[in-house]
C-alpha cells in the first residue's frame, strides 16, 4: 500500500510543535510534563504503526529552484527505525519524571527530548539528501542540550561540547559526500535519495567515471562513524554519560548512536562495492573488539554500558559492511535487539545509582536481595547482551558469525580468517563484561555498601516492558522477524533471502564460534580483575591509548593556535585588520574564479578613444604620485585626482549616473578632509607622519597587498564584463540570457541595476563608511605618529 502523506508529515512535525509548547505545558503541569511528552511519543508511534507495510515516497516542495523537497520515504527499514525511536521516547518519558524529580530546567529538558524525537523521525523517513542532513544536524543540536542538561557541572559541559564537535564535524564531511552524490545523480544536482536508490547503477557509474566514488564513500563514512562512535572517534560516547540516565537510554543506546548505522543500511544498495565491504567490515570489527576490551576496563556502570554500546554498534556496522545477506540481517536484527536490551540496562543502571547512591562497579554487588524485580529484568537483558542462547542477542550475533565465515571463504589464504577470529575475540570480552554487570545483582555484597532502598514502581515500568519484549523475541524470534525485521532487511539488500530464527540443532562453523566465545568468556571470568587492571594500566602507561587523549590534545592545539593567530591578527591596529581582510578577500575571490573556470577563455582587449586614453594616463600618473607622496596628508589629496579622473571616464563612456555618484563621493570626501584639517588648532604641534619613515618590510607588505587588490579588482571586472558570445564567461552569459526575461524589462543593464539595487546601495554605504573610517584613522594617527 502507499503511505498516507498527512500521517507521515504529522508524525514528523508533531514533536517539533510539542517542543515549542513545552515551556507553557510545564507551567501548567510541572513535573508531570513528562507524561505529556510520553503521550506525544505514543501518538507518533501510533501514526507510524499505521504505515507498517506501506512503501512509497511523499513529498512537499521546500526549495524548488534547487530541487530540494521534504521527501519522506516509507519502507520497512524506515518504519522499523522510526518505531524504535518513538517507542523508546514513550518509555523514557514515562521514566523521566520520577528519576529527575526535583531537578531544575525540566521545561528545557522535555522540549529538547521531544524535538530530538522529531529529528530522529526526520532522519528515519527522509528521502532527500538536504532534508536528511538538516534532521541529522538537529539530532546533534538536541543532544548537545540534553547531554549538557546539568549546566553547572563542568563534566556535563565538557561532554556536551565534545559530542557536538565530533558529530557536527562529521556531519559536515557527510554533507560534502552528499553533494558528490547529488552531482553524480543529475544536472546540475539532484538531491532525491529515493530516486537514487531506485536506480543506483547510474549514480555509481557516474561517480566511478569521475573518480569520485572513493572520496564520496570516505566522506559519508566519516559522518556515519562519528555519529555511531566507531574507532577512532569512539571516545565521545563514554564522555556523554555525564547526561542524565534517561538521556543515555534514549540517545546513546536506542536512537542517536544508531543514526550512523541506519544511514549505512539506507545507502548500502547505492554504494555497495568491494571498497564498501573492506572499509565497514574492518572498521566495525575493530570497534567491536577495542570497545569490548575498554568496557572490561571500566570502573563505572554507565561507562561499561557506553563502551559496550560502541562495541555492539561495531557489530552492526560490520554487518552492513559484509556483502552477504547474513550481514544485512545481522545489522537490522541486532539494531532491534540492542535497542531493547541496552535501553533496559541503562534504565537499570539509573535505578542502581538512584537507590544505592553510587555507580562505581567496585562498590556494588549482591543487589538481588534489595532489588529482586530489577535483578530478574537484568538477568534477561544482560544474557541477551552476552549472546547466550536462547536470548535474543544470540540470534543476531549468530548471523554476524555466518557473515564473517562467508567473507573468510571469499578471501584466499589465512588472512580472511581474521574476520571470524576478531569477531570471536570481541565476543569473549562481551561475555566478560555482561557477566560483570550481572554480578551487580548476583555477586557478593561489598562490605562498604550501605542500605539500598526500593525504587518507585514507576521507575520499573519502562525496563520491565523492555525486558518483556526481549524475552518475547528470545522465546519466539520469528514474531519480530516476520513483523518488522524482514521488511527492513528487504529495503537494505538487493537480493532478499530467508532468515534463520531458531536455535541451531546441527554443528556449523558459526555455531562453533558461538560456543567458543561463550566458553572462553565464562572460563576467563574468574580472572576478570587481571583483565580489568591490565587494560586499564595500558591506558595509563601509554597516554595516546586513553580514550580522550587525542581529542584533548587536538583541542589544546587548536586553542594555542587560535591564541597565537589572534595575537597577530587582532592586535588593535587598523593596518593589520585591513591587511588580513583584504588579503583573505583577494585570495578567496581569485581561488573562486580559478575553481569555477571563469578565467578560461577570457580575453583582454584594450580599446579606448583618445580622450579616454588621455584621462586614464592622467589617472595613472596620479596613482604613481600617491605612492611617491611624502606623507599621508599629501597622499590623500593626490588620491582625489584619481577619483576625479575616473568620473571623467564615466562621462566620456556615457555613464552620467556613475559619474555623478563618483563626483559627489570624491568631492564630499575631499571637503570633509580639508575641513578637518582646517579645524585642527594652529598651536598644536603634532607630528606629520611620513611614508619615508616607514620600515622597509611594511612598505613591501603594503605594496604586495596593493597589487593583489588591484589585480583582484581587474580580474573581477574582466570576468563579469566579458560578454562576447564567442568567449563569454558563464556569469556574463547567465545574466545576458536571464536578466531581461526574468526581470520583466527591456534592457539588461537597467534590469540588473534594479534587481541588485540593494547590493548597489550597500556598496555605496560601504564606500562612505570606509571614507569615514579613513578620516578618523588619520586624526587618531596624527596624534600617535606613524608607528601607531
Amino acid at each position: 500500500m502507499s503511505p498516507e502523506p498527512v500521517v507521515v508529515f504529522a508524525a514528523v512535525s508533531l514533536p517539533f510543535v510539542a517542543a515549542l509548547l513545552m515551556p507553557l505545558a510545564f507551567r501548567l503541569l510541572g513535573e508531570r510534563t513528562g507524561y505529556l511528552a510520553a503521550g506525544v511519543s505514543f501518538l507518533c508511534f501510533a501514526l507510524l504503526a499505521t504505515q507498517h507495510g506501506a512503501e512509497g515516497v511523499v513529498s512537499l516542495a521546500w526549495i524548488p529552484s534547487l530541487g530540494i523537497s521534504l521527501r519522506f520515504a516509507v519502507d520497512g527499514w524506515a518504519v522499523l527505525f522510526a518505531l524504535v525511536a518513538s517507542g523508546m521516547g514513550v518509555l523514557v518519558s514515562i521514566y523521566s519524571p520520577a528519576y529527575l524529580h526535583g531537578e531544575s530546567g525540566l521545561a528545557r529538558y522535555y522540549a529538547a527530548l521531544v524535538a530530538f524525537l522529531g529529528s530522529i523521525l526526520g532522519v528515519a523517513l527522509a528521502a532527500d539528501l538536504i532534508a536528511l542532513f538538516v534532521f541529522w544536524e538537529l539530532t546533534s543540536l538536541c543532544s548537545f542540550v540534553l547531554i549538557g542538561f546539568h549546566t553547572e557541572d563542568d563534566s556535563s559541559r565538557y561532554a556536551a561540547r565534545m559530542s557536538m564537535l565530533v558529530t557536527v564535524g562529521g556531519g559536515l564531511f557527510m554533507l560534502a559526500g552528499f553533494l558528490l552524490l547529488a552531482q553524480a545523480a543529475g544536472d546540475p544536482a539532484s538531491f532525491d535519495l529515493a530516486a537514487m536508490l531506485a536506480e543506483p547503477g547510474p549514480v555509481r557509474d557516474s561517480l566511478r567515471e569521475a573518480g569520485l566514488f572513493v572520496p564520496a564513500l570516505a566522506l559519508i563514512a566519516v559522518g556515519a562513524t562519528t555519529k555511531s562512535a566507531q574507532v577512532p572517534v569512539h571516545f565521545w560516547l563514554p564522555s556523554a554519560m555525564a547526561a542524565p540516565t534517561p538521556v543515555s537510554a534514549f540517545l546513546h543506546s536506542a536512537t542517536m548512536v544508531k543514526v550512523g548505522v541506519y544511514l549505512l543500511g539506507r545507502l548500502r544498495p547505492l554504494l555497495e562495492s568491494p571498497e564498501w565491504s573492506l572499509l565497514f567490515s574492518a572498521l566495525g570489527l575493530a570497534t567491536m573488539l577495542v570497545c569490548a576490551m575498554l568496557a572490561v576496563a571500566s570502573t563505572d556502570v554507565k561507562e561499561l554500558l557506553a563502551y559496550s554500546t560502541a562495541s555492539h554498534l561495531g557489530l552492526m556496522v560490520a554487518g552492513f559492511g559484509f556483502a552477504s545477506g547474513y550481514g544485512a540481517e545481522a545489522g537490522v536484527f541486532h539494531l532491534l535487539n540492542h535497542a531493547l536490551f541496552k535501553a533496559a540496562l541503562f534504565l537499570i543502571a539509573g535505578i542502581v545509582a538512584h537507590e544505592a547512591g553510587t555507580r562505581e562497579l567496585a562498590e556494588l554487588g549482591g543487589l538481588r536481595h534489595e532489588l529482586p524485580f530489577t535483578a530478574a529484568i537484568t538477568a534477561v537483558v544482560a544474557l541477551s547482551m552476552a549472546g547466550i542462547p536462547p536470548f535474543s542477542g544470540f540470534y543476531s550475533k549468530e548471523l554476524l558469525f555466518n557473515a564473517t565465515v562467508e567473507a573468510a571463504g571469499q578471501i584466499p589464504g589465512a588472512i580472511g580468517w581474521l574476520y571470524p577470529a576478531v569477531a570471536v575475540l570481541a565476543s569473549v570480552f562481551t561475555v566478560l563484561y555482561s557477566v560483570r554487570f550481572l554480578a551487580l545483582f548476583f555477586g557478593s555484597r561489598p562490605d562498604g555498601l550501605g542500605h539500598v532502598t526500593r525504587p518507585a514502581p514507576i521507575l520499573l515500568v519502562s525496563p520491565a516492558i523492555l525486558g518483556a519484549l526481549t524475552a518475547v523475541i528470545s522465546v519466539s524470534p520469528g514474531i519480530a522477524i516476520e513483523t518488522v525485521v524482514r521488511p527492513a532487511v528487504d529495503a537494505t539488500v538487493t537480493e532478499p533471502r530467508e532468515m534463520p530464527h531458531v536455535i541451531p540443532t546441527s554443528y556449523s562453523t558459526a555455531v562453533g564460534m558461538s560456543a567458543l566465545a561463550i566458553g572462553l568468556g565464562l572460563a576467563a571470568y574468574p580472572f576478570y580483575g587481571r583483565f580489568h587492571r591490565g587494560i586499564g594500566g595500558l591506558s595509563a602507561a601509554i597516554p595516546p591509548v586513553a580514550a580522550t587523549w587525542w581529542y584533548d590534545a587536538a583541542i589544546d592545539g587548536l586553542e594555542r593556535a587560535g591564541r597565537g593567530l589572534a595575537a597577530r591578527v587582532q592586535n588593535g591596529l587598523l593596518r593589520t585588520y585591513a591587511t588580513w581582510t583584504l588579503g583573505a578577500t583577494c585570495a578567496i575571490a581569485l581561488a573562486g574564479f580559478a575553481a569555477a573556470g571563469a578565467l578560461s577563455g577570457t580575453m583582454v582587449e584594450l580599446e579606448a578613444s583618445i580622450p579616454i586614453a588621455l584621462v586614464a594616463a592622467v589617472a595613472v600618473v596620479a596613482a604613481i604620485a600617491v605612492v611617491r607622496s611624502p606623507s599621508h596628508v599629501v597622499g590623500v589629496l593626490t588620491l582625489s585626482i584619481v577619483g576625479f579622473m575616473l568620473a571623467i571616464v564615466y562621462i566620456l563612456a556615457s555613464a552620467p549616473d556613475l559619474a555623478l555618484t563618483q563626483l559627489v563621493v570624491e568631492t564630499l570626501v575631499l571637503l570633509v578632509f580639508l575641513l578637518v584639517i582646517e579645524e585642527i588648532p594652529e598651536s598644536a604641534e603634532l607630528p606629520v607622519p611620513k611614508f619615508s619613515e616607514m620600515a622597509l618590510g611594511r612598505v613591501g607588505r603594503d605594496a604586495v597587498l596593493s597589487l593583489a587588490v588591484g589585480a583582484t579588482a581587474f580580474v573581477t571586472v574582466l570576468v563579469t564584463t566579458d560578454a562576447r558570445p564567442e568567449g563569454a564567461s558563464e556569469i556574463a552569459r547567465y545574466y545576458a540570457e536571464q536578466a531581461v526575461p526574468e526581470g520583466g524589462g527591456t534592457n539588461i543593464v537597467n534590469v540588473v541595476l534594479v534587481d541588485f539595487r540593494a547590493f548597489d546601495t550597500m556598496g555605496e554605504l560601504v564606500v562612505v563608511a570606509v571614507a569615514a573610517i579613513s578620516v578618523l584613522t588619520l586624526l587618531v594617527m596624527r596624534g600617535r605618529g606613524e608607528d601607531a
